[in-house]
């Protein structure tokens, strides 16, 4: 793991944080809640009806990002003669929000939390997101409970979904997992032997994942930022497949009752296939014909800087993904061809708005009730909802980090760095036809700032770069490559 820490004085401290705040409200992001859906959120809380079933007695626990607080799910997963059983808690959000009212229109126009250097920017007012609505540990908390049987070659089949008080034992970081399950913790193993049954599965129906290293801007607490490049831990993946598993099966219970609100995303075209073969093929590791392009990702070593260039091209295969309601018969294309299933979105509704409704729905679809007609409502105009809040969030996390890594770049303008060429192809003409200077994408080893860089040279290459300009406000960096590096 690589850390990079950024540290300013008074002056330049202040830049950035305008800055951020800048970007932000540039996206239509704000962190401040209108007053009546604040009264609404509150009032809500203190009429919360808990559900009668009490599954209280079950040890689950939480596995999130350090520091978490706004925690979506709680797990629970032992080992059987059959494989394995898992509960999965997802907190009851709807139990919070109020069809129609002030609350719901707000979450309708935020769509999901942002999450951004300066700190989050909840889809849910604090009180419910941190707190009444949050699964933290030690606290009695509401919770639809997905009760899912697993089969030692990772099938899953769901027993019951039922609402239910749950009540988590501890909350632990992915590290704190991760250790646990180095050390042979019992909960831990079982969690990774299923981990790993469910990508064997996810192997075999054609899969894929998109394994970048992750860049995360974090404050350190002093008016400071650091931005940390790692990969995901085994645990972390493993945990994953959880989320992943549930919402497989809330698209099966959709798909059955002929109404849902599926996350589709089209086969790469033949096409993106050529031509990120092509890469691949240039940068010296070639793709097998006889290989799924899942499987060729699999083989990877992000630590390779070819074949972390492959990886940064694969992103050409992961493209077209939305949000396709259907109510009375389903969707011609129901696959999200990443997951190589279908799958719905249902296990983050204190982030994300559909998996709120996705949640009312598969509740009612699993214990054959009504559907709520203020949940078919939704349906059809929830994709436009959450396609501009995906778009304003990625838009203000782009422009966050491209000022925090000039930021980082500031005080060093005329110093030379080791990069990776991570996408060699040369910018296309403009729209007036004229073709701007050469240059490549880059991405600098440390600190770990991705750029693109002036000049020519191929992708999966090591090069130097020299700064010519880290511009705070704008989030403009300026690099030229010198020298290939040795």
């Amino acid at each position: 793991m690589r850390q990079s820490y950024l540290r300013l004085s008074h002056e330049a401290a202040a830049e950035l944080r305008d800055s951020l705040d800048a970007a932000a409200a540039s996206a239509g992001l704000s962190a401040e809640y209108p007053e009546a859906a604040l009264t609404e959120a509150v009032a809500a809380v203190a009429a919360y009806d808990p559900p009668q079933q009490d599954l209280t007695d079950v040890p689950f626990l939480t596995i999130d990002p350090e520091g978490s607080t706004d925690l979506d799910q709680a797990l629970w997963i032992e080992a059987t003669a059959q494989g394995w059983r898992v509960l999965y808690a997802i907190a009851d959000v709807p139990g919070f929000v109020p069809d129609g009212g002030a609350l719901d229109a707000e979450t309708r126009r935020r769509g999901e939390t942002a999450y951004l250097p300066q700190g989050r920017l909840p889809l849910h007012p604090a009180v419910i997101s941190e707190d009444a609505g949050s699964l933290l540990a030690d606290q009695v908390r509401g919770a639809y409970v997905w009760d899912m049987a697993v089969a030692p070659n990772g099938d899953a089949t769901l027993t019951a979904l039922t609402r239910a008080t749950v009540r988590s034992r501890e909350q632990l970081s992915y590290p704190e997992a991760q250790a646990r399950l180095d050390a042979g913790d019992p909960f831990m193993a079982a969690l990774h032997s299923f981990g790993e049954a469910r990508r064997a599965q996810e192997e075999r129906r054609g899969g894929a994942n998109l394994d970048l290293p992750e860049h995360e801007v974090e404050p350190d607490g002093s008016g400071a930022y650091k931005i940390t490049s790692r990969v995901p831990l085994v645990i972390e993946q493993d945990n994953a497949q959880v989320s992943l598993m549930t919402g497989m099966c809330a698209a099966q219970l959709m798909l059955a009752a002929n109404v849902g609100l599926l996350r589709t995303m089209p086969a790469p075209d033949e096409g993106s296939l050529r031509r990120f073969r092509a890469v691949a093929a240039g940068l010296g590791h070639p793709w097998p014909a006889d290989m799924h392009y899942g499987a060729y990702l699999r083989s990877l070593d992000v630590s390779h800087p070819q074949q972390l260039a492959i990886m940064h091209a694969a992103g050409s295969l992961f493209r077209g993904a939305a949000y396709t309601p259907f109510d009375g018969a389903p969707p011609e294309a129901p696959e999200q061809a990443a997951v190589a299933a279908p799958y719905a979105h249902t296990t983050a509704p204190l982030r994300r708005l559909v998996d709120r409704f996705a949640l009312i729905l598969a509740h009612a679809q699993a214990n054959a009730e009504a559907i709520p007609q203020a949940v078919r409502a939704a349906l059809p105009v929830l994709p436009e909802a959450m396609k501009a809040a995906t778009s304003a969030v990625a838009a203000a996390e782009r422009a966050c980090l491209d000022i925090v890594e000039a930021s980082l770049l500031s005080s060093r303008v005329g110093e030379s760095f080791e990069a990776i060429v991570v996408d060699g192809r040369l910018p296309g003409a403009s729209a007036d036809g004229s073709k701007p200077a050469p240059s490549v994408k880059v991405q600098l080893l440390d600190p770990p700032v991705s750029a693109r860089a002036a000049g020519q040279a191929d992708s999966g290459t090591r090069v130097n770069v020299v700064v010519e300009e880290a511009a705070i406000a704008e989030g403009r960096i300026t690099l030229r490559i010198s020298t290939p590096a040795r």
